[in-house]
């Protein structure tokens, strides 16, 4: 596709004897749309999920959100084979199982991953040997849960869950061993401006 436009540009734009420097204008709204999510109000909470494999292990992240915004992030490192799309399997699955845990009814759920929303929704065959019991596991999860719905967003939106992914499948550490949760602080001045000396005054 994109070999054809450049083919469209250039021979919209010959280069002969009245030849002028280009000023050709793309209009935003031709090639980018924003796709917004819109809350359900049957689907209270929101799972993002996702997984990362690379050089370096994989690794997936999960994103429990209820509608009040409370956050609840997790992120797991694989320590066996697995591929790019059974890594979206392994995030989703660990996403639903903590909606479970969490005593989640209903749920939105929300990836960048093509494949497993088609499958799930079974409009694609699964055909790898390897994803085949993943698929049943995430039918058989979902039989829990009074409402549960698949979505497919661009992975623009889906951020969050890539960078928990990305960062689990860095980390190297013992096994067993627990890392504790990150703090994100909010600052709204410059480091040096909190450097105050206390004194007391009784």
């Amino acid at each position: 596709m994109r070999a054809q436009a450049l083919a469209n540009h250039l021979a919209e734009n010959p280069v002969d004897k009245e030849y002028e420097p280009l000023r050709t204008y793309f209009p935003n709204e031709e090639v980018m749309h924003i796709d917004k999510v819109e809350q359900d109000e049957k689907l209270g909470w929101k799972l993002f999920f996702d997984g990362a494999a690379n050089i370096k292990g994989v690794g997936i992240g999960v994103v429990l959100i209820f509608e009040t915004g409370h956050h609840y992030p997790v992120a797991a490192q694989l320590h066996f084979y697995c591929t790019n799309n059974m890594a979206e399997y392994e995030a989703c699955i660990l996403g639903l199982r903590l909606a479970i845990d969490m005593g989640v009814q209903g749920v939105l759920v929300l990836g960048d991953s093509d494949l497993l929303v088609h499958q799930i929704q079974g409009e694609w065959d699964t055909r790898d040997l390897k994803l085949i019991p993943y698929r049943q596991c995430l039918h058989d999860l979902c039989q829990r849960f009074r409402s549960v719905e698949f979505r497919q967003i661009p992975r623009i939106h889906n951020e969050v869950t890539d960078a928990l992914a990305t960062l689990a499948s860095m980390l190297h550490h013992p096994d067993k061993a627990y890392v504790d949760p990150l703090h994100i602080q909010v600052r709204d001045q410059h480091a040096y401006c909190n450097v105050v000396e206390e004194e007391l005054d009784g």
